[in-house]
């Protein structure tokens, strides 16, 4: 029996997790897209949902946390869970050796590299790793798709489909 402890325990800790941070509000199919290239590279991917006091998002955690449930219910071995604080000690409490980060355009790129070095600083043991969603949603982003279902505009090829209609339901005139 000590055995097949011991054993589960080094697969536990064999096994290759990474963060994928971000507020979600609300999640995109570009995100979505990076959370399956995440997939292809890590044994599990933790979408971590940031909740900050100072932000006033348009859904609250709870909604957030939902619909980011809903849009992952088919992709094996990812998990939603919400964090406070500090990046990197989330990621160590996780035993998670990267932090995955979208980049969308290179406008993107000297914001990331700055926190991607100082997450560095506070814990070398976590990679940063950047990974670039697929053309058509270099674009895209939570901000745009809201401005658009505020205006009453069709946001369903931006998002998943509970999420469009989270939208709707939240612009309703």
């Amino acid at each position: 029996m000590l055995d097949v402890r011991r054993w589960a325990l080094n697969v536990l800790y064999s096994m290759k997790r990474a963060i994928y941070p971000g507020s979600f509000d609300p999640v995109t199919n570009g995100h979505l897209d990076v959370i399956g290239r995440a997939r292809k590279l890590f044994d599990e991917i933790v979408v971590a949902v940031a909740h900050n006091d100072e932000k006033q998002p348009l859904f609250s955690l709870e909604e957030r946390l939902a619909l980011l449930h809903q849009a992952l219910d088919k992709i094996d071995n990812v998990r939603v869970a919400q964090f406070d604080g500090l990046l990197v000690e989330f990621a160590v409490a996780e035993k998670a050796s990267a932090v995955i980060r979208g980049l969308r355009a290179v406008s993107d790129f000297e914001f990331e590299f700055q926190m991607a070095l100082m997450n560095r600083k506070l814990e070398d043991s976590v990679e940063t790793i950047f990974l670039m969603p697929k053309e058509e949603y270099t674009y895209l982003s939570s901000r745009l798709v809201k401005e658009i279902a505020r205006l009453g505009g069709n946001v369903s090829d931006f998002v998943p489909g509970p999420v469009a209609e989270a939208l709707g339901k939240k612009f309703a005139r």
